[in-house]
């Protein structure tokens, strides 16, 4: 029987892939040889990616016959994915964590580290052996804080076990090494309770990472300064001013503290009363999200806390809006004032009449040049209690800082019509390009009053 041109093509492809598949590389932590990988082009460096890396990829597949299946190239887009969380094919999870940045290497999968028995119908068959051209273009560790800024950012040496993480307030067993720079200025054991690690000189963003580690997890922490020892340092372990921080962390151990529902009322009532002290420390200290996490725990436990005596309910509710005023105050030294109004708007959801909330919201609309929603609040505050003078002061500054804005925006009117101006008086300009310079500064000047009424009523 004569063979077809495309047959003998794939016969060919095959034994090519049998003649790599003996040079190659067997990377399967048993030895089964059913990743094997060759390197084609060398990385730049010696470092490679480690689990949860984020990383970034250019890919072809083919089957052993020579014919592709998938390519991110023929898309033109990088694939990116998390190293080591079972977002790709087993094989991947093996053969990416062994390059470099720059590298680009041929992987030969065997179906049980590819699509098993079942394939990828239509156009991976079952059973099928795989071949993958790769190239690692970037990775980058797995960023753990809540509004990814970058603060805290992990890398896993050793993935831990179990499903189980600590929780804020556990009590969890350590070995910490951390380096500022090329200095070590840390390294012991340490046992500490979460969210009171500065207590024992551990940074916050140490105490973050814990919660989302498992049992024996070991991993490198690198931490901006305000997830470190901010602008003071730390001169006790001779870690200068705003110092970026590695830290090297294996979590040996942990005991979980205890849930809301976990705690009686009474319990949650003792607890919110120590926690609260806890914070008040915090902040005097200048140690602003140490002191929310504390305040935090009050809202936490008690907030849906139902069927409560009258007794209980008092102390409840006075613990609940002490909470939110305090991280509303602990936002405004954080700069975060949007944040800071919320927290006030949680507390005047309690007591609509409250002074310091109705202040520190004004304060916070101040800094956020909302003049008139914060000289709103500094004149409520004014009805609460009439001989307020921070109040009043407030109010002035208000009024000064609307006229500043508005003499700085008829600088910029008058600035802008003027270049207008020379600019049609020398014929410059088309006819559309000033229906845009119009447009613009329509912009600039803000809706008619009568439109800003409208919107403002919706």
């Amino acid at each position: 029987m004569m063979t077809t041109g495309r047959e003998q093509q794939g016969t060919e492809k095959e034994a090519q892939a049998a003649e790599l598949e003996r040079d190659a590389e067997d990377l399967t932590p048993n030895r089964d040889r059913g990743v094997l990988k060759v390197v084609k082009k060398a990385g730049i460096d010696d470092e490679a990616p480690m689990i949860g890396d984020k990383v970034h990829v250019h890919y072809t597949g083919t089957l052993l016959n020579g014919k592709i299946f998938d390519s991110s190239r023929e898309r033109n887009e990088q694939f990116v994915f998390d190293l080591g969380k079972g977002q790709v094919l087993k094989a991947w999870d093996i053969g990416v964590a062994s390059m470099k940045k720059g590298e680009v290497c041929q992987l030969i999968c065997k179906p049980n580290y590819a699509y098993g028995a079942a394939g990828s119908p239509p156009k991976v068959p079952p059973n099928s052996t795989l071949l993958f051209e790769v190239e690692l273009i970037d990775f980058k560790g797995e960023d753990l804080t809540d509004c990814e800024d970058g603060g805290i950012i992990r890398r896993i040496r050793k993935k831990g076990h179990g499903y189980s993480m600590p929780n804020e307030g556990a009590t969890v067993e350590v070995s910490i090494e951390g380096r500022s720079g090329a200095v070590l200025f840390d390294q012991r054991e340490a046992k500490f309770v979460i969210g009171e690690g500065e207590d024992q000189d551990i940074p916050i963003g140490v105490d973050k990472a814990l919660e989302k580690m498992q049992r024996g997890e070991h991993c490198i922490l690198h931490l901006m300064p305000e997830y470190g020892f901010g602008n003071l340092g730390k001169p006790e372990l001779n870690v200068p001013p705003n110092a970026e921080l590695d830290y090297e962390v294996l979590l040996k151990n942990f005991e979980k503290a205890k849930e809301s529902w976990e705690m009686n009322t009474q319990e949650k009532l003792e607890r919110a009363a120590l926690v609260k002290e806890k914070g008040t420390f915090y902040f005097k200290a200048g140690k602003y999200k140490q002191a929310q996490i504390q305040y935090r725990k009050i809202v936490a436990w008690l907030e849906q806390e139902y069927c409560l005596t009258q007794e209980e309910s008092r102390r409840a509710k006075t613990l609940i809006l002490a909470a939110h005023l305090n991280v509303a105050m602990c936002y405004l030294k954080l700069n975060e004032h949007l944040k800071a109004v919320e927290s006030c708007d949680r507390a005047l959801e309690i007591d609509q009449a409250n002074e310091k909330a109705l202040y520190r919201r004004g304060e916070a609309r101040l800094c956020a040049n909302e003049f008139d929603l914060a000289k709103a609040d500094f004149q409520k505050v004014l009805q609460v209690n009439p001989e307020n003078k921070a109040a009043k002061t407030q109010i002035v500054l208000c009024q000064n800082r609307m006229k500043e804005h508005h003499e700085r925006n008829k600088k910029i009117y008058a600035n802008m019509f003027q270049k207008f101006a020379d600019r049609d008086s020398k014929g410059e300009t088309s006819k559309s390009s000033r229906q845009k310079e119009r447009n613009i500064f329509k912009d600039v000047e803000g809706d008619p009053p009568e439109e800003k009424k409208a919107r403002e009523a919706e």
